[in-house]
């Protein structure tokens, strides 16, 4: 019931058209009721032999009822979608809003497929509860009380016998509304792992394809999109048995009405007249669709509640990052970064309960404004997670991470992110024009800026020969681009933010040596006076550095220039530098070929 209140609280921001549909409904409802009055008493006017005008006269009042009644209705329609649309864009709109204000932490435990469910079928689910259940179950109320003082008024003995399906329906609507609470959570949840299915088929296209694993990708979706068939198939069964068993019940109790009313009439026990049993028994009709209804209005709380519970999970949901009370707004930053014996680790474990181990363990680091820090070191070193507590995308569990001397977490996110700019590894490019994926986060960026940061990484030449240029269209996650393409444009559209601060995630990775050069020539001269953190696995990308980290096991094992580290004996930084040296070596005799004048 709690979930249900809540859901209506949406409801209830849109007052006026909540209670102009209630309006509706209720004027709809009471002429509905008008129409076997009419029709009972124009039975009896026609056995008693009233003139035909009489009869004309009821024919037009009930046309005209129904005339009026189907504005009602369609009122109540109107004002019904309005309320239920504006609910369900306020929660999409809050789900959304909510998804992006929760950190890194929690998009790394759910599943995109399973969000994208909750945000659109959920959501819809409630849409319903709102346009249907919460306004047509006042219907229902309105007409069975009202049909009850009728029906008890005009004979209270075939009252009390039309009436006495009603206890039984509504005992039979509340024990299968506890079935359909645990089968429909159970359908949504499932619906949720079916979209994650499509979702990742359709984002990793290329890689089924080159497998050839269409038939593995089909079987596994059908696996899926089967569990969701067959449980929505058994909550549609138990749906239609019970409005089934409904209908039935009230079928029987209308047939005895019918008998027992047309018995007291022929042996003159009552003062009914046929045109009042007539009336009576259309009265009972009445009841019938609202009870076949009950079921599905059931279905539907039922539906509403379980969907509510998965939608206000993330509404409900804490940040592990969030702004502390006070925080302060950062400013322009000098770009000095400390780390000060930093412990950090991913949350809970696998199970969900038991600590994760520590990612980072006692790190220290103090790098002043515009020094550039180069970090190396093996996958799972510690590398990535290291910078991104710069911009808070996760908080440490020890220790601490200031930027000119302020407490990362003492600041707003939104201006400690204006002062760190990222290039990530795994480029993310949104299907829009090359222009507004540069100028994605600068809104107020002109043509000319775009071009001027396109220059810089290396990347305007090629631009320029697309064919609309800057206004060409990038396909879905910048599908229609090269690697190294969409690495040169994520640079340019870090720079167009100039941020003081600078991290570069292995973003020349994707490039070949020359155009690698390319950009390391322009990224020099971008990272003058930028204080810049530089995660690469080649170490012609680390030479200049003013300090150069290798990390290994969520510590630093070694630091310096790269002169002091090659001249490390037995160092891992020395080790590494030789392998590539002798890697390039190869590669170079084997692209020259056997000498020409030997023998």
């Amino acid at each position: 019931m709690g979930m249900l209140l809540r859901l209506a609280g949406y409801a209830l921001r849109y007052r006026r058209s909540l209670a102009l549909a209630y309006v509706s409904l209720i004027g709809s409802t009471l002429l509905s009721l008008a129409i076997p009055r009419f029709l009972g008493i124009a039975i009896d006017s026609a056995l008693e032999g009233s003139r035909t005008s009489d009869l004309v006269m009821w024919a037009a009042l009930v046309l005209a009822v129904t005339l009026v009644r189907g504005g009602f209705g369609y009122g109540q329609s109107y004002f019904s979608e309005h309320v239920s649309q504006g609910v369900s864009f306020d929660l999409r709109h809050a789900f959304l809003l909510r998804l992006q204000s929760l950190s890194f932490a929690f998009h790394d435990r759910e599943r995109t497929g399973d969000m994208m469910s909750r945000a659109t079928a959920d959501v819809e689910s409630i849409r319903w509860f709102v346009s249907f259940g919460l306004i047509y179950s006042v219907h229902v109320l309105v007409l069975l009380g009202a049909v009850a003082g009728l029906l008890l008024t005009t004979n209270w003995q075939l009252g009390l016998l039309g009436l006495s399906a009603v206890p039984l329906a509504t005992a039979i609507a509340v024990r299968v509304s506890r079935r359909f609470r645990v089968m429909w959570t159970e359908v949504q949840a499932d619906t949720g792992r079916m979209t994650t299915v499509l979702q990742e088929n359709l984002s990793g296209m290329r890689v089924v394809k080159t497998f050839g694993a269409e038939e593995y990708e089909k079987a596994k979706f059908h696996q899926a999109a089967d569990v969701v068939a067959e449980r929505t198939f058994a909550v549609n069964r138990l749906h239609a048995a019970n409005s089934s068993l409904l209908t039935l019940l009230f079928t029987l109790v209308t047939a005895g009405v019918v008998w027992y009313g047309g018995w007291l009439i022929i042996d003159g026990r009552t003062a009914m007249t046929a045109g009042e049993l007539t009336q009576f028994v259309l009265y009972l009709g009445l009841l019938v669709m609202p009870t076949r209804m009950s079921g599905w209005i059931v279905n539907n709380f039922a539906r509403a509640i379980s969907a509510g519970e998965r939608i206000f999970q993330v509404l409900d949901a804490r940040s592990p990052v969030e702004e502390r009370p006070g925080a302060v707004d950062l400013g322009r930053t000098t770009g000095a970064v400390t780390f000060a014996s930093v412990d950090f680790s991913y949350g809970s474990g696998h199970n969900g309960t038991t600590p994760a181990p520590d990612v980072l363990r006692g790190v220290s680091l103090e790098v002043a404004a515009g020094q550039k820090v180069a970090i190396l070191g093996p996958p799972g070193g510690g590398k990535s997670s290291l910078v991104s507590l710069i911009p808070r995308f996760y908080d440490v569990t020890g220790g601490a991470v200031t930027v000119d001397g302020v407490d990362v977490r003492d600041v707003t996110l939104q201006s400690l992110r204006r002062n760190v700019g990222i290039v990530f590894q795994d480029v993310f490019l949104f299907m829009a024009s090359v222009r507004d994926n540069i100028a994605y986060g600068s809104d107020n960026a002109s043509l000319e800026q775009v071009m001027a940061a396109a220059r810089t990484a290396q990347v305007h030449d090629f631009i320029m020969g697309l064919p609309q240029q800057y206004d060409t269209l990038v396909g879905e996650r910048g599908v229609t681009l090269s690697g190294g393409q969409k690495q040169r444009v994520a640079i340019a559209r870090t720079l167009l933010l100039d941020p003081p601060v600078l991290i570069l995630d292995d973003s020349t990775s994707s490039v070949d040596s020359e155009t690698e050069t390319a950009i390391q020539r322009a990224l020099d001269r971008v990272m003058e006076g930028r204080t810049t953190f530089i995660i690469a696995h080649r170490v012609s990308s680390l030479r200049r550095a003013d300090q150069i980290l290798v990390m290994d096991g969520g510590r630093v094992v070694e630091r310096g220039t790269h002169q002091e580290l090659v001249a490390m004996e037995d160092g891992a930084y020395r080790r590494i530098y030789r392998l590539q040296l002798e890697a390039e070596s190869d590669a170079l005799v084997q692209t020259s070929g056997p000498d020409e004048d030997a023998g």
